[in-house]
């Protein structure tokens, strides 16, 4: 078994390889790849009609094309010298992928809420992508100069201090760990918690039947049915619904025993497809309703399709032998989001659909909701910032060494210096491939679809 000690020391090691001053000067690579000819090599197995969709939401802002520009960022973060200190990665730790959620036990915990893009690999990866969201998130607010450098530095403060702290916990209290609003609420300043707890409040209320009465409406037979709103919400036809139902079959065998007997009390009653986020858009993804006792004990479950990770082409995992099997994109995102977070959908589980293509299954809503960036003052970014970072740290934890983390790391600030460096600089390049967007858009190189 190797010591405590030892895996520090391989922590510290690595700073050898990578000096922790070495994350802050970067420039774009001399032969970065164009991030147009990223995006559009990403939709190609995309539905093609969706795609104006995702680059009009793109196109709104510079943070809005981070958020749906985590290939073009992947391959950027490839192109410079890794720790090589492996943790299971979110894959697209932006600040609008953390948020708030009911577990299990109905307590609403904030913790990391996207893995589509999850897989292993170095540590500094998910902290630099986060660091840089709260750059061009900051820049995007109007914040100045120093207040835009001091919140991408706070979340990287925030990630070593809680690493450094984690890294002197036993094994099931870093595994048990979790950070409850109900214990952080407390802690933020009167003048700010009444705005968090009104949306504390409505994360509550964002249920299954909120999204019964938000979502269907009765049918010329007096049957519950998803309401149609083309492009985001379109009924499927008799063929694929057939497939869908399959689908949920196969979805169903892949939970544990418990949630399939509890999953049996339910009867599928109507299928949608539903264009969802920003990065995801052109991914395949379907709601299904269900009944239980009557229609007023209604379930929502969203069967996503999950393709490859924009990090697997970069990652050694991601070479495997002749000899090897295909990593199934659900199962991974579904074994990814059970190791880094605290507690997960009772319904989360994977399956594979028609043309060989995977899906991960989960409630569509339970109590989510996300933090308005958009509308916070510096102090509330950095606050948020803060809580991000630490969120991060724990995440990373349950899944890697945490120790060799913190070894690198070390007591001083080099490490979140450096990261708040690069943030500033690829909040630079950012704003530059917004701006390359917008160009293609208006010399309608990319067709784009705004407002929708």
């Amino acid at each position: 078994m190797t010591s405590p000690t030892e895996r520090r020391r391989r922590g510290r090691a690595a700073r050898e390889r990578v000096p922790r001053s070495a994350h802050g000067p970067w420039i774009p690579a001399a032969d970065r790849p164009d991030p147009l000819d990223v995006l559009a090599r990403q939709a190609e197995d995309r539905l093609a009609d969706l795609g104006p969709i995702r680059y009009g939401r793109m196109a709104e802002s510079a943070f809005a094309f981070l958020r749906g520009a985590a290939a073009v960022m992947a391959a950027d973060l490839a192109a410079v010298p890794d720790t090589g200190i492996t943790v299971q990665l979110c894959g697209d730790a932006h600040l609008l992928n953390f948020g708030v959620y009911a577990s299990p036990e109905r307590a609403l915990l904030f913790d990391v809420n996207d893995f589509d893009e999850t897989y292993p690999g170095p540590f500094e990866w998910d902290v630099k992508r986060l660091a840089a969201s709260v750059a061009v998130a900051a820049r995007d607010n109007g914040h100045g100069k120093e207040h835009v450098r001091r919140a991408a530095l706070t979340a990287a403060t925030g990630y070593a201090v809680a690493m450094r702290r984690l890294a002197d916990l036993g094994e099931l209290d870093v595994w048990y760990a979790r950070i409850d609003t109900a214990d952080f609420l407390p802690l933020v300043r009167e003048r700010r918690r009444k705005r968090l707890e009104a949306n504390l409040d409505k994360a509550r209320r964002r249920t299954n039947l909120q999204a019964f009465g938000k979502l269907t409406e009765k049918g010329d037979d007096g049957r519950r049915r998803i309401v149609s709103d083309p492009p985001l919400i379109q009924p499927v036809p008799p063929d694929e619904l057939r497939q869908v139902g399959k689908v949920y079959g196969d979805y169903r065998a892949t939970l544990a025993e418990d949630r399939r007997v509890l999953l049996d009390r339910f009867q599928l009653a109507d299928v949608a497809r539903k264009v969802v986020g920003v990065g995801s858009v052109g991914t395949r993804c379907y709601i299904l309703l269900l009944f239980g006792r009557d229609e007023r004990d209604p379930l929502f479950l969203q069967l996503k399709e999950a393709g490859r990770s924009v990090l697997e082409e970069h990652l050694p995992l991601a070479r495997p032998s002749a000899e090897a099997p295909v990593v199934h994109g659900g199962r991974r995102v579904v074994t990814g989001q059970h190791l880094m977070q605290a507690a997960s959908d009772i319904f989360l589980g994977w399956t594979t659909g028609p043309a060989g293509r995977h899906y991960y299954g989960r409630q569509l809503r339970d109590m989510k909701g996300s933090a308005d960036v958009g509308a916070m003052t510096p102090a509330d970014l950095r606050q948020y910032a803060d809580l991000c970072g630490r969120t991060l740290a724990r995440a990373h934890a349950r899944s890697g060494d945490r120790l060799a983390v913190a070894g690198y790391l070390g007591r001083s600030d080099a490490f979140a210096e450096a990261i708040a460096d690069f943030a500033v600089r690829y909040a630079d390049r950012t704003e530059a491939d917004h701006a390359a967007l917008l160009a293609a858009i208006d010399d309608r190189t990319v067709v784009a679809r705004r407002g929708v």
